[in-house]
Order: structure tokens, then sequence, then C-alpha cells
């Protein structure tokens, strides 16, 4: 009986080790398989940071804490949450018109973003007006449209990383009025608007890097409605709040919005009974800066 033993040993261990080689093997096929998937979703393209979704109540609540607030007050607010010199737009992000009585350039805003990108598609030569027309027509409804639109509502504050290699005017007098009909409060652009002189005298708060003149066909195409986007060099989430005014544009991560308008708040009040008594000792009349 003992002669027996070693060869069932022997046939146990082929047995164990035939078991193990097909485990592995399965996981190893699991793993390419894996592997292979992954591969896949990354050469069609994916995204790496979440959108979040905010209820128009959540945004309406939000705002309501920092309604008043200036950029100075709410960079101290960052300061006082640990986020110095975070989302502090580049100085060149300015507003095209400034009203220095009713501060109406001023806004405050919940973050819609869209991106666009520099066409490899020039303008095409030799077109009669008809052929134009109908071209850039359809440039406007495939290749760069305002696909953000639906999005837009009470209280948005949209933001725009555009090409700002190009002379292009995405933003003019038109289409700033019917963001504005539908809820927009202020627009900001790492690049170009036109029709500047209209937009100031309608009076919409627009902050861009420098005028620009050319229309969008032949010269950008949409990539992204409320992605991540960065924008006077710094990160623009959608749902983030937007600040303009003469200071220039700063922008709150969502998360941390309530501790910032909370400090920034107390700072604004501090400010103004300050310069209440001074402006009652130099003679000055009370402006609704200090009211």
């Amino acid at each position: 009986m003992k002669r027996m033993r070693l060869p069932l040993l022997v046939a146990f261990a082929v047995i164990v080790c035939v078991a193990g080689f097909s485990v592995l093997a399965e996981a190893q096929n699991g793993n390419s398989d894996q592997n292979k998937s992954t591969e896949d979703d990354l050469r069609s393209g994916k995204n790496f940071m979440e959108t979040k979704v905010y209820s128009a109540e959540q945004d309406a609540r939000i705002l309501e804490l920092f309604e008043g607030l200036r950029v100075a007050d709410v960079a101290d607010g960052m300061d006082k949450a640990g986020l110095a010199h975070i989302g502090r737009m580049s100085p060149e992000i300015h507003p095209s018109w400034k009203d220095t009585e009713e501060f109406t350039h001023r806004f405050i805003g919940i973050a819609v973003t869209a991106r666009y990108v520099p066409t490899n598609h020039p303008i095409p030569q030799n077109l009669d007006t008809e052929e134009f027309d109908r071209w850039v027509g359809e440039w406007y409804g495939e290749k760069s449209p305002e696909a953000f639109k639906p999005l837009i509502r009470e209280g948005t504050a949209l933001v725009i990383d555009d090409a700002s290699s190009e002379d292009v005017g995405s933003i003019g007098s038109n289409n700033i009025m019917s963001w504005r009909l539908a809820g927009c409060v202020g627009v900001v652009t790492d690049s170009t608007a036109r029709d500047t002189d209209e937009i100031a005298t309608e009076g919409i708060p627009l902050y861009f890097r420098h005028p620009g003149r050319g229309i969008r066909p032949g010269r950008n195409e949409l990539e992204s409605v409320n992605r991540p986007i960065e924008c006077g060099g710094v990160l623009v989430e959608p749902g983030d709040v937007i600040v303009a005014d003469g200071d220039g544009v700063i922008v709150v991560p969502r998360a941390r919005a309530k501790e910032v308008a909370i400090y920034a708040g107390a700072t604004l009040e501090s400010d103004k009974s300050g310069r209440r008594r001074l402006y009652k000792e130099l003679g000055i009349p009370l402006d609704k800066s200090v009211k």
C-alpha cells in the first residue's frame, strides 16, 4: 500500500498544477481583456474630471451668501480658507466696460462652461454669396454651435475658454443679449468679443482679454460644454462661484464656497463701516459702495 502513495501524490500534484495554470491563464486572459478595454476607452477619448450637477435651488442658496461681495472680499475669504493664490484669473481678463456709480458691471454667478478650439478647416475661397451664407450657417449649426444655451438659467455665469490665437468674436451684442434673456448674469472669456460698444450700451457684464472682430466660422470649433476648463490661467469647474468687478475675476471652488462667503461677508461689513466713518469725516456723500 505504501508503494501506491507516491504515484497518487504525483498525480494529485499534476492535477493541482494543471488547475493552477488554468486559473493563471484565465486571469491573464482577463487582465488582457481588461487592458484592451481600457486602451480602447482611452483611444476613443476619456474625461478624468467629473462634472458635478447642482440644482437651481442649491445655486440660489450659494448666490445668496455671496450677494454684494467684491473680488477683494472674496480673495480674503479664499486666504482664510487656505486657498491663497487659487482662482485669481490673470489681470489681463478685465471688464470690457465699467459703471463707477451703480457698479452694474459687477456680477456674481454660478459657472456654466464652454470650450472652443482653433479650427484646422480654413474659410473656403471663391464662394458666391449664397454658397458663403450656406457655409456660414452650416458651421454655426454643426462645428461651432452654442450648445451650452439650454444650461443657462437664472444666476448663470457663462465662462468660455476660447481660441485665444484667433481674431474671433464668439461673443457679440446679439447673442450676449439672448444669454441674458435666459438668465445669464455675466460672461467671462479668456479670449475676445466683438460689438463691444453695443455691449457696453446694453449694460451686460463682459470680462475678456481684448476685442475680436471675425465670426466663428473658419476660426473656431466647439470642443466641449460644461466640462472643467482653463480660463485666465485658473481652473473653472461647472458649479463654481464666479465673482467679477473692476479688480478682475475670481473663481471660488464650489466645495469651499460657503466657508469663503462667510469670511468675505464679515470683511465687507467691516470695510463699509470704516469707510462710512471716513466719508463722514471727509464730508463725502455716502454712495452705493458703503450703504
